[in-house]
């Protein structure tokens, strides 16, 4: 169970019961509106991440190395689709867990990340073998 799923609904109810405790009305106004703007914030976020990602080819990153050496375990979706600007090419079914996408840049190394819940739980780096040398590591 994602903690940060309940914890936010029961922090914002206890704030607005708190405020119309100690202020009356006009704190339920004034947390309400703190609330609003904060939901706000987020979905411009999501939707200028979203935005930039729609420019650019699906599953395409400028550079995988790069791209595997920023990633963390436990980082979600969001983040990594705002570092690489581009969605994931989907290597899963649809609405199965884990999910798993992949981003290639042109010289066709590629990074494929497995989120679980949302979070990436695993990444991986490919790179081609170059003049028949094997892969670097």
């Amino acid at each position: 169970m994602n903690f940060q799923k309940i914890f936010i609904p029961v922090a914002g109810v206890a704030a607005v019961a708190l405020a119309y405790r100690q202020y009356g009305w006009l704190g339920v106004v004034a947390v309400a509106t703190g609330l609003v703007m904060w939901m706000l914030l987020h979905f411009t976020r999501m939707m200028t991440v979203l935005k930039r990602a729609a420019d650019r080819p699906i599953g395409y990153v400028g550079s995988a190395v790069m791209l595997n050496a920023k990633l963390k375990p436990g980082v979600n979706l969001m983040h990594v689709i705002a570092m690489t600007r581009a969605l994931g090419k989907p290597q899963s079914e649809k609405d199965v867990q884990p999910e798993v996408f992949r981003w290639t840049d042109g010289t066709q190394s590629h990074v494929t990340c497995t989120f679980v819940g949302g979070k990436l739980a695993h990444h991986e780096l490919f790179r081609p073998a170059e003049n028949g040398l094997p892969p670097a590591p």
